[in-house]
């Protein structure tokens, strides 16, 4: 817990440039029961959990105030360092206060906190892994306490990274608040067998002490995206008019041939419109409010495409909105296109930690709106994934996006009435 001036604003400046970017993807699936559970087990008993040797971090046995660089497994914590921890009496569980928890107080470098191989996985298929972290130092803490900022990292047993997610910012607390960070990825071909590696990205020094529970480990049934094809109405067919026949030509000094034309019905009034099926996922098609002529947008073929899940819906007062959109976890070459009421807004851009940016404007004129991320790629670690920042009227609205080559991702704003 030592005092590090220097090394606090090296905090303050990492904060800055990492986001909260935990639960990204979001994808469309259930789950089946866990494979793995890890919860560190109970007074009582041992933790069954070997982490192994870290080059930043050591045990200590049963202690509820390890030291910097020291982690443990405990039932609770109790006026470790002056009060400036929150004293715990129960793990994530409400009511468990034998359950045990692991603590972590950070080492001076940052660095791996946690490492355990996981084995007799699925080749090809898709796992969210899950953690319950709770941020262990008091926001009336005298030090102003840096708040930690973890990564998930899921590699090969040969150790070939596969997926890197982060937590962002774990703000302090005056009581212990536990939060749920996850994420999915996928195992690739011929791959059963995983190593589960967290890092704390940040220096210790003041704050930056943290504790975990209840890690999970859960198979992904992922849900195909159902489309259905426009069924083509039943058109009733009248019977053909039945045309007069000509006259018979009559012999005159100069022979004229009469032939009477067909008379044309009169065209009939509000004639309704035939009926067409929506494609599930197909976004409305927008009529822009214009003076004079409306004309509709057309629907872009890569909305009819692919599916089009709502992954946010959004009622704001009026307003000019800001949209940011960011790479989530590892920049690893996303590109993405965004429509706007199926006008194409932004097209083929890079995610990376620094925003795509455009602006919006809610108002009674124009109250609704439709945003539909695609997919141009899935860069080197599939699926697509995004972080989108909305803020308008003091609020932020974050939505974590993921998108694939069959399916798009639609956020829909609407002015609050």
């Amino acid at each position: 817990m030592s005092r590090n001036i220097s090394l606090l604003i090296l905090n303050c400046i990492l904060l800055f440039i990492f986001k909260p970017a935990m639960t990204a993807q979001q994808l469309d699936c259930s789950f089946k029961q866990p494979v793995l559970k890890i919860d560190f087990g109970s007074a009582g008993t041992a933790t069954g959990i070997n982490i192994g040797y870290l080059a930043n971090y050591r045990q200590i046995n049963g202690g509820p105030c390890p030291q910097d660089g020291y982690y443990s497994f405990a039932s609770y914590t109790s006026d470790c360092f002056n009060g400036e921890w929150i004293t715990m009496n129960e793990d994530h569980t409400p009511g468990d206060d034998q359950g045990r928890i692991m603590i972590v107080n950070a080492s001076e470098k940052a660095g791996t906190f946690f490492r355990y191989p996981i084995q007799n996985l699925m080749a090809n298929t898709t796992y969210e892994i899950s953690a319950w972290i709770v941020n262990i130092c008091k926001t009336s803490s005298p030090c102003n306490p840096t708040p930690p900022s973890l990564s998930f990292v899921i590699q090969s047993n040969t150790g070939i990274q596969l997926s890197k997610f982060r937590t962002g910012v774990i703000t302090p607390t005056n009581g212990p608040k536990w939060h749920r960070y996850y994420c999915e990825f996928t195992t690739p071909p011929g791959v059963t067998g995983i190593i589960l590696r967290m890092d704390d990205e940040t220096n210790g020094g003041c704050g930056n002490d943290f504790a975990l529970d209840d890690i999970l480990l859960k198979e992904c049934m992922l849900h195909k995206p159902e489309i259905k094809e426009p069924t083509k109405p039943a058109v009733s067919i009248s019977k053909k008019a039945t045309v007069p026949a000509a006259k018979p030509m009559v012999k005159e000094p100069k022979p004229v041939i009469k032939v009477v034309s067909p008379v044309t019905p009169p065209l009939k009034k509000n004639i309704p419109s035939l009926a067409k099926e929506e494609v599930k996922g197909k976004p409305l098609e927008v009529k822009p409010l214009i003076k004079g002529a409306q004309v509709p947008v057309p629907v872009p073929e890569v909305l009819v495409t692919r599916s089009n899940p709502v992954v946010k819906k959004i009622e704001t007062a009026q307003s000019e909105m800001l949209v940011e959109l960011y790479d989530n976890g590892e920049i690893d070459g996303d590109t993405v296109s965004i429509y706007h009421n199926n006008s194409l807004v932004v097209a083929n851009a890079a995610l990376s930690e620094k925003p795509i940016s455009f602006k919006i404007s809610v108002e009674e004129s124009n109250p609704h709106h439709e945003l539909v991320m695609v997919a141009n790629n899935l860069g080197s670690i599939p699926p697509n994934t995004s972080l989108m920042v909305i803020s308008a009227n003091g609020k932020r609205y974050e939505v974590f996006i993921s998108s694939t080559e069959q399916k798009n991702a639609r956020i829909v704003i609407d002015l609050k009435e």
